[in-house]
C-alpha cells in the first residue's frame, strides 16, 4: 500500500495559474482517465518527454503509446499531485503515482498488487503548451514492488 500519509492536493477551491492550471489537467484529466485526445491540448506537435519510468519520446503518438502502456498494465492508475511549484515557463512537481498491476510491466508478469512510485516532473512551457517535459521516477522502488522483494534499509542505517 502507497504511503497516503502525505495528502494529495485538492483543487476546487484553488485559483492556479494558467501553467499550473495545464499541469493538473495534465495528470488529473488526461492521465487519471487515459483522455489521450488532451495530448494536443497540451503539449506542442513535436514535444520532448522523458517519463518517470525511463523512456525518452518525441511528439503526440510516441507519447500516446507510452499512456496506452501505462494504464493498460496499471489498472485503476492514478496520479496523486502533492506539490506544485512554478518559477517563469517552467512548472515542477512532486507525485505519487500508483495502480493495480494488471499486466506485464518491465517483464514481470501481473501481480494484482497495488503498486505505486513517486516522481518529480519539471515542465517547460512555450506559450500554453508544454515543449518539454522530464520526469524523474522511482523506477527502483515499483520495480522492487513488482518483484515482491523486501528490503528493510539496513544497508542505509550507520
Amino acid at each position: 500500500m502507497p504511503p497516503f500519509d502525505e495528502p494529495a492536493m485538492t483543487f476546487g477551491d484553488r485559483a492556479l495559474s494558467p501553467q499550473k492550471e495545464v499541469v493538473r489537467k495534465f495528470y488529473k484529466d488526461m492521465w487519471d482517465y487515459a483522455d489521450l485526445s488532451l495530448i494536443p491540448e497540451i503539449f506542442h506537435p513535436d514535444f520532448t518527454f522523458r517519463g518517470s519510468l525511463g523512456p525518452t519520446l518525441v511528439g503526440h503518438e510516441q507519447f500516446a503509446g507510452y499512456v496506452r502502456w501505462v494504464t493498460q498494465a496499471l489498472g485503476n492508475y492514478t496520479s496523486d499531485i502533492l506539490e506544485m511549484v512554478e518559477e517563469g515557463d517552467r512548472v515542477s512537481g512532486k507525485l505519487r503515482f500508483h495502480g493495480t498491476h494488471r499486466d506485464t510491466m518491465f517483464g514481470h508478469a501481473a501481480t494484482g498488487r497495488h503498486v505505486w512510485w513517486y516522481g518529480a516532473p519539471i515542465f517547460h512551457f512555450d506559450g500554453p503548451r508544454v515543449r518539454d517535459l522530464w520526469v524523474l521516477g522511482d523506477v527502483h522502488g515499483l520495480i522492487r514492488q513488482l518483484t515482491g522483494e523486501q528490503t528493510d534499509g539496513s544497508e542505509y542505517r550507520r
